[in-house]
């Protein structure tokens, strides 16, 4: 059984005046996007900015989602690092704080081998003993999970999915054709791609949009698994200049602009990161307005 089905929020983090991560607008983001229909709650993937949180930032904030959280939706953490001995120390301790998964990127920087990346998840998954959602985004890590090599995780014990990230229809269609009909779940990370994804097998999106627009992002991937592609392929056009403009700068900086839009104010950036420039501010209030989110 996969560990969800549908709209999972890539969240960000919630960082208050001081640069500290504020737990009130956390407890507050948890329940706009569990209100919101999302199925998944996924903290510290890209989006959450995992690179500038301390181990005890991450493992505080960890428990405090779970528990928040009460089961309602499972909790999915990213536990992602270019050290394969890290990612396993990451998501072991995940699982004793009760998330229900973790979401465990491609080694960056290192620029392994298709060999490494099978070893990597091998190690990581016999070391965690939850379910793991591989984590396929090259133009972060530099190192793109070939179509052979997903065919090789889905056959480790405890990896169970794939996020593919890549933006590539191309690349989606063959993991896609790869996953198919062998019981390893494939997500889409790429918003704009919700309705191609679901076409193709995707069993949901694991989305940036979702945070300021969780209703929406639900709603399509209900649509879509319902079959109902006229009425999905009409809200995923409604929906297109916005999720574009989210990426108007580097991810998470738009999104964390956005929540504070719709009045949940989730602070800006950690550094070398920085605030969203006043023009894209512009850009992402219209599209938010077009969208209807505003």
């Amino acid at each position: 059984m996969a560990i969800f089905n549908g709209c999972g929020a890539a969240m960000v983090t919630p960082f208050g005046a001081n640069g500290q991560i504020d737990y009130e607008v956390l407890e507050r983001y948890i329940e706009h996007l569990i209100a919101g229909g999302v199925s998944a709650l996924i903290p510290f993937g890209t989006t959450g900015e995992p690179p500038t949180v301390s181990p005890a930032e991450y493992e505080k904030a960890t428990a405090f989602i779970i528990e928040k959280t009460a089961g309602r939706v499972p909790v999915i953490v990213g536990a992602g690092s270019n050290s394969t001995a890290t990612a396993a120390e990451k998501a072991a301790r995940v699982k004793a704080l009760g998330a229900d998964g973790a979401l465990v990127v491609t080694p960056y920087y290192n620029k392994c081998t298709q060999k490494g990346i099978v070893e990597h998840y091998k190690a990581v998954a016999k070391a965690a003993k939850l379910p793991i959602i591989a984590y396929n985004v090259p133009t972060r890590t530099c190192v793109n999970v070939e179509p052979a090599t997903i065919a090789e995780l889905a056959k480790l014990d405890g990896v169970v999915g794939i996020k593919e990230a890549s933006g590539d229809v191309d690349q989606f269609q063959a993991a896609a054709e790869v996953c198919a009909d062998t019981g390893f779940d494939l997500y889409c990370g790429d918003d704009s791609l919700t309705v191609i994804a679901y076409a193709l097998g995707s069993l949901g999106t694991i989305s940036v949009a979702a945070n300021p627009a969780p209703k929406q992002m639900s709603e399509l991937c209900a649509l879509c698994a319902a079959g109902d592609y006229v009425n999905a392929r009409k809200l995923q056009f409604k929906l297109s200049e916005f999720i574009h403009s989210l990426f108007c700068e580097v991810n998470p900086i738009p999104a964390k602009k956005a929540m504070l839009l719709i009045g949940i104010d989730v602070g800006a950036p950690r550094l070398p990161l920085t605030e969203l420039e006043p023009e894209h501010v512009k850009l992402l209030e219209k599209t938010m307005r077009g969208a209807g989110i505003l």
